[in-house]
């Protein structure tokens, strides 16, 4: 009987539920509760989102992180416009058009510099778009922190972007799937980030850092925010039993389980690229800035590396594979796997 790979590097994705958010899914499972949101167990959680950030930051709890964008940029798009994007963003190549098919808006790729778009991409894209006849309303830049390629945006970075989006009359959203890994990468707390730094909607995600199933948009302005119960609700992501997200939320900020937990996945990452960059014939292909690593090696290593752990093939023309650190990756298993990798160059 064949075993399959183990899913060690996969994904954040593969990994387990914290305990700690088990032991508050059970904790709330112990009584009934109002529904849709209405419970006390959700009002404690958005009370922990705005000690975050901040007082008036409107929260709306969802189940996936598809959902959370679409939803996010359902905000603040309509069918006529563009939203601005890295052309490796999540939303953009591993949605299935999700954005395009429940908005109809348009979504445009911009060049991107190890994942992160540059003003200058966006400038340019901007100057193409300014047709009213025939092209989309430019309304939308979307950033990801941290990238798809474990790249960050620095502070003055954002501040930059955000500042040219604004003067040009477009929204910012932020798609921060691994915000945590970001802010305990750059030591700069959730608000710096995302309010401070001129964005306007987040998306906010929690399955990939320790959740069972957890994201939210995070809306910075009040009318925006009066659109969102609606758009939930049609978008199919008004939970019942609401109290089920909001107790993964209230583990996750209790004791800052969110910020060890990224803290941890991103200290397995660092460990892994030192391993693999001490590999002859092992090329690491972008910075190791938060829980992911990316490696080019030779072609026939690539079925032999899949069969230690299942990982992305990346890039297939120039066998670059990703390798994915979670909150319960081990030091044991790290070395276990670089000396297994090792053997493959001996």
């Amino acid at each position: 009987m064949t075993t399959s790979p183990p899913f060690l590097l996969a994904s954040d994705n593969a990994s387990g539920v914290h305990p700690a958010v088990l032991r508050r899914l059970q904790a709330v499972n112990a009584a009934h509760a109002p529904g849709y949101g209405s419970d006390e167990h959700t009002r404690q959680a958005e009370q922990a989102f705005q000690a975050h950030f901040g007082d008036d930051a409107s929260i709306f709890m969802v189940a996936t992180g598809t959902a959370c964008n679409v939803l996010a940029l359902q905000a603040v798009t309509q069918s006529i416009d563009a939203v601005f994007c890295s052309d490796i963003a999540h939303l953009f190549v591993d949605e299935c058009s999700a954005p395009e098919h429940a908005i109809g808006c348009k979504l445009i790729g911009l060049p991107a510099l190890e994942g992160k778009v540059t003003p200058d991409a966006l400038e340019r894209a901007l100057a193409f778009q300014q047709d009213p006849y025939h092209r989309n309303r430019a309304k939308v830049l979307s950033l990801s922190q941290g990238t798809e390629y474990g790249t960050l945006y620095s502070l003055d970075e954002l501040r930059a972007l955000t500042r040219l989006a604004h003067d040009r009359g477009l929204k910012v959203h932020l798609d921060g799937a691994r915000l945590a890994n970001a802010a305990a990468a750059l030591g700069a707390p959730l608000r710096a980030l995302t309010r401070d730094a001129g964005i306007d909607v987040v998306s906010f995600g929690g399955t990939k850092n320790g959740l069972m199933m957890a994201e939210a948009v995070i809306v910075f302005d009040a009318e925006l925010a009066g659109r969102m119960p609606a758009l939930r609700k049609q978008g199919m992501q008004l939970a019942s039993k609401h109290r089920f997200l909001a107790a993964q939320y209230l583990a996750y900020f209790e004791d800052d389980l969110w910020l060890h937990n990224a803290r941890h996945a991103n200290r397995m990452a660092a460990r892994l690229a030192a391993r693999l960059a001490a590999i002859p014939g092992m090329e690491l292909s972008a910075p190791t800035q938060i829980n992911m690593v990316f490696a080019r090696v030779p072609p026939d290593w690539v079925a032999p590396l899949q069969r230690l752990s299942r990982c992305n093939l990346w890039l297939p023309d120039t066998s670059e594979l990703r390798f994915v650190t979670s909150f319960d990756t081990t030091e044991a298993s790290i070395d276990a796997f670089a000396d297994a990798a090792g053997a493959l160059a001996a």
